[in-house]
């Protein structure tokens, strides 16, 4: 089976076309540019190729995606028609969606009724949505929400203490996000344990350009760092992260900005950015904290600061913890970072191994001691699997794992 997986975003689109049962990508790309001029960067059959095609709308982008994917030279299938179905990545599920699901008006209606809550990413979903559509009108296509996985948190955990009515009315609660790949780390790390998932505590710590934690209690996420926007949580490359509300009051009324101009800085000027006044990216805060550059070792310290408390937090809320899992960007590359996070956590039974550390980065690996109780490992992450998988079920109506 051939599955196509769509990750729209504002102004690019993700793919990959893999086969879900062996997990084998056949083609994946990048289009981007998408309203500007257009650019195609499509990787299969050993080579890269890259291409500049007008894409006025992603339905533009689309077309190109599946007229690569069909190309003589380049193209790793003959027709359309060997597209069996297509997932598509949406960030906001809201309370309307608690698992993936097949596409029809009724979810697609739901999840523009979402748009609030996701305003930046969830139309841009929807623009991959229907431009699949459009293209590929007979083919089924599913849903998987990076939402969902942390809609079994329980009422204590998910709850703000607002007054309850803005959460029956507005729905305003603590929702999550990176839902699948958690879900995927979550579940990986204890296969490659040979651990029962169900009698299993895991802290997976999802670390990158935008970073967020959960506490997976038997297979079931009961706590997450990000909120109703993925702004909540550690601060992350240019977003601040948690931090006391009235800030933003405080910000607007000396500076005269409006909330929305506040809050756009917390979002994309803040974090690791707006701390070190360098970059957003982790390797060069290392680097400038390495040599020296006081606001990157600040910045670095911060990072590292809200990871342990996240790790201290999550072991509380399961009354233990028996596996600590990183992964994306930083996570799985991070080795020195792993080093400062799990640092006198001894204390917990985590025990890292300095050399298995290092020799560790970007393939499943235990990094913690042999005598460590609480098991350390890195899981690189693939959300496209997830996707895959999901979509495959629905489609061919086999049950979710």
């Amino acid at each position: 089976m051939n599955v196509l997986i769509i990750n729209a975003g504002s102004s690019s689109l993700k793919y990959q076309l893999m086969d879900p049962e062996t997990g084998a990508v056949s083609a994946k790309g990048l289009c981007e540019r998408i309203y500007i001029d257009g650019r195609l960067t499509h990787n299969a059959n050993g080579k890269k190729i890259v291409k500049d095609i007008p894409m006025p709308t992603h339905s533009e982008a689309i077309q190109a995606v599946l007229a690569i994917l069909v190309d003589p030279v380049d193209g790793v299938i003959k027709s359309t028609d060997e597209i069996d179905a297509v997932g598509h990545r949406v960030l906001h599920g809201g309370m309307e969606f608690f698992d993936s699901c097949i596409i029809n008006d009724e979810v697609i209606a739901a999840i523009e009724k979402c748009i609030p809550l996701g305003p930046l990413h969830n139309p841009a979903n929807l623009m991959g949505i229907r431009a699949c559509q459009e293209v590929m009108p007979d083919t089924p296509m599913v849903a998987v929400f990076d939402t969902a996985f942390h809609m079994t948190m329980p009422k204590e955990a998910y709850l703000y203490a607002l007054p309850l009515d803005y959460y029956k009315r507005l729905k305003v609660r603590r929702y999550g996000f990176h839902g699948t790949s958690h879900r995927y780390v979550s579940k990986r790390v204890c296969e490659f344990l040979g651990l029962d998932r169900s009698k299993t505590r895991v802290i997976t710590c999802h670390l990158g350009n935008g970073s967020s934690m959960a506490a997976v209690d038997g297979g079931k996420c009961v706590d997450t760092s990000m909120g109703i926007t993925p702004l909540e949580g550690v601060i992350m490359g240019t977003r601040s992260g948690s931090m006391d509300p009235a800030v933003v009051q405080y910000i607007a009324n000396n500076e005269h900005m409006t909330v929305d101009e506040v809050l756009n800085m917390c979002n994309k000027k803040s974090g690791l950015l707006g701390i070190s006044g360098l970059s957003s990216d982790m390797r060069d805060i290392d680097a400038a904290a390495d040599s020296g550059h006081e606001r990157a070792i600040i910045a670095r310290d911060m990072l590292i600061h809200g990871i342990r408390k996240y790790i201290g937090s999550y072991a509380a809320v399961m009354n233990g913890v028996d596996v600590i899992v990183f992964t994306a960007g930083i996570g799985e590359n991070g080795a020195e970072l792993r080093e400062r996070v799990m640092s006198g956590f001894e204390f917990l039974g985590a025990k890292l191994d300095p050399v298995k550390n290092v020799e560790g980065n970007r393939k499943e690996s235990v990094i913690s001691t042999d005598d460590s109780k609480v098991k350390i490992c890195v899981i690189p992450t693939d959300e496209e699997i997830v996707i895959a998988r999901d979509t495959l079920c629905i489609v061919t109506g086999k049950p979710i794992e």
